[in-house]
């Protein structure tokens, strides 16, 4: 029996870090999405601020983050506060209810920190082009050790929205729509970009640089929210577990491919052409439509719930726009309108969700998370500002902050 424990344990610890390997992964797909989806002076900048972002959310969640999301101590509002992974968070596994050993607990902290890092990714497209860089990465030490954290807590560390039965499978709206509504606040303060809307109301398209650039980093998302969902399962060493992973797996797939055809026939619908980018997004809606819950749905309403994501996400884009709510990437439409279909849509499949469970965990987080932001983004814009100058917006990031272009050969050729 000893022995069969410890291959379990040996088991979900290994899928475990496999899962946070995946998520790891999506970092590069959010770089590559979005270098793709700005202009070519702006890539270096994007570059950065990706590759710093992932750095800082895995000391920041290691420093304190961790611990305020799964603390030792706490009232179900307030998390017990403790630095470092010390206490119950150096133990190396966890007890399943039954007493067994199922897997390291420093496998938990891998996994979990990749997911805060993914929320932070939300925020860097939808400021792209006119935040300035050192700005960003100061929000993002608040967002990954303070703000998310927090509000993780009330759900998934058994805080008080999991006690009014808020259900959320892998972060439609912990993940996805905390990082959505970081992301609205600093839009709002910051204002859109230059030429963009015209002063008649006109709608100004500023095309991304590289379709096929995005169009990778689309594929790494899709592939590594099988790790993203796959991993929510916990384990994978019984029969029970590991079929639910594999409808996790199948759910998840499913519901990208009927956001991204969803979206791509709506834009030739509303549009007349085929739009590459709403398709792009599609996908990634469909993908957060299913992780607030990729177990309960058949696959044909995974599908389902997966497409009218995908309809959601043109809509909201175009709307947002008409708003004059400049968003490069779709950011907040993809993440956050749609997160907020994805928590609902629990409701269709899972019987022990409440319409009202549901309901308290979108304006908790939106709530808390948004007004948070937007304090923070507040006193950044008093102290040092959080927008480039007018001058360096049209010269371009690259240079002004980070004092290099990723296509020297395309701008000195430019130039000849």
């Amino acid at each position: 029996m000893e022995s069969v424990i410890e291959v379990q344990y040996a088991l979900d610890t290994f899928y475990f870090l496999i899962c946070a390997v995946l998520v790891m992964w999506m970092a590069a797909g959010f770089t590559m999405l979005e270098s793709g989806l700005v202009r070519t002076r702006n890539t270096v900048e994007i570059l950065t601020k990706n590759v710093a972002l992932y750095a800082i959310a895995c000391l920041m969640y290691m420093i304190v983050g961790y611990n305020l999301m799964y603390p030792e101590s706490g009232n179900g509002f307030i998390p017990g506060l403790s630095f470092f992974l010390g206490g119950d968070n150096t133990l190396d596994e966890v007890l399943a209810s039954d007493g067994d050993v199922y897997y390291s607990n420093l496998s938990d902290f891998m996994f979990q920190v990749v997911f805060v890092a993914t929320a932070m990714s939300i925020v860097s497209g939808a400021v792209a082009e006119r935040m300035k860089l050192w700005a960003f990465l100061a929000f993002a030490v608040v967002l990954t050790g303070v703000i998310y954290p927090i509000q993780g807590y009330w759900s998934w560390g058994e805080g008080f929205l999991d006690g009014l039965g808020y259900s959320d499978y892998a972060g439609s709206g912990i993940v996805h729509m905390a990082g959505a509504s970081a992301a609205l606040a600093g839009v709002l303060l910051l204002g859109p970009r230059k030429g963009k809307y015209g002063p008649s109301g006109e709608i100004n398209a500023i095309p991304g640089s590289n379709l096929p650039l995005a169009t990778l980093g689309m594929f790494i998302l899709w592939m590594g929210w099988f790790g993203f969902n796959g991993g929510s399962e916990l384990m994978v060493s019984n029969v029970d577990s590991a079929n639910n992973v594999a409808k996790v797996f199948v759910n998840t797939n499913l519901a990208a491919a009927g956001g991204l055809v969803a979206a791509l026939v709506l834009a030739r619908l509303m549009f007349g052409k085929a739009d590459l980018t709403m398709a792009l997004n599609g996908a990634l809606a469909g993908l957060v439509s299913i992780t607030a819950e990729p177990l309960a749905p058949p696959p044909l309403l995974a599908a389902v719930i997966g497409a009218t994501g995908g309809v959601i996400v043109v809509l909201s884009i175009i709307g947002l726009d008409r708003l004059k709510i400049d968003d490069p990437v779709g950011a907040i439409s993809v993440h956050g309108v749609v997160g907020v279909w994805g928590v609902l849509a629990v409701l269709f499949s899972n019987p022990d969700a409440s319409l009202l469970g549901q309901l308290a965990g979108l304006a908790v987080i939106f709530a808390f998370v948004f007004t948070a932001s937007l304090v923070v983004w507040a006193i950044l814009k008093a102290l040092v500002g959080i927008r480039v100058s007018e001058e360096e917006e049209f010269s371009g990031l690259d240079s002004g902050e980070c004092g290099m272009e990723a296509y020297p050969e395309f701008v000195s050729a430019r130039a000849d």
